[in-house]
């Protein structure tokens, strides 16, 4: 069974909802998914896990793997991992993230790894996440918005992972923007100029609720794609 890393065009463009979205509903239709955001910044949260996103996954997917292995390293700056690590004087953890990655593949149907922020956002001087993701030897899943200017990003993020030779297994809208693109008339254009086909399109929530989320996934995408 395949495993995906789920990328994006750029940051909060919804990659912890939609990758909460596949988790939740691949283990309700009985896969053993396991969840990684290899990297992951901000404010900590005061109990569970420090990043709000990684618990989330963990939740969706209900798995109960410690903290290191499902996020390595998480840094108190919101910033890409270079320059998180510049600013707080450590070393970024790539050799912890690939090992837990390892321990995880080998506990689990499949597993799903959240990037951080876009394709191209720095882990070292000249080591990306497109670099990450050809580490982890992943097929690529992209999510991309209906925002006006999300064309251009989303082009940019596919003509990356073809420089890089990555798998690209699809797109997928996240409709956040009422006042965007037509998502139908996006997926038309995207498709055409990509050749990369649109996975689904996912309606606009209000909230986060991994049932809804799940629900959405479930409705617009062809899940067994994913696992065939």
């Amino acid at each position: 069974m395949r495993s995906f890393f789920i990328t994006g065009t750029d940051t909060d463009v919804g990659k912890t909802w939609i990758t909460v979205g596949i988790a939740s509903a691949l283990t309700k239709m009985g896969v053993d998914v396991g969840i990684m955001k290899p990297f992951a910044a901000g404010t900590a949260q005061t109990s569970g896990f420090k990043s709000e996103d990684v618990q989330r996954l963990a939740n969706a997917a209900q798995v109960n793997d410690p903290e290191e292995l499902v996020n390595p390293q998480f840094f108190l700056v919101p910033a890409s991992p270079y320059t998180a690590a510049q600013k707080l004087g450590i070393e970024v953890a790539l050799d912890s993230v690939l090992q837990s990655f390892k321990k995880l593949s080998s506990s689990h149907q499949m597993m799903l790894v959240e990037g951080i922020g876009g394709i191209l956002t720095p882990i070292f001087r000249n080591y990306y996440v497109t670099n990450l993701i050809k580490d982890l030897d992943l097929d690529t899943i992209i999510v991309t918005t209906n925002r006006i200017g999300t064309v251009n990003h989303t082009l940019m993020t596919c003509k990356m992972c073809n420089s890089y030779d990555l798998r690209v297994q699809g797109i997928i809208i996240n409709s956040l923007d009422q006042s965007g693109y037509s998502p139908v008339e996006l997926k038309k254009d995207l498709e055409t100029l990509t050749r990369i086909p649109v996975l689904g399109i996912i309606p606009n929530l209000d909230k986060f609720e991994i049932n809804s989320l799940s629900e959405s996934v479930e409705n617009e995408i062809d899940l067994k794609s994913l696992i065939s």
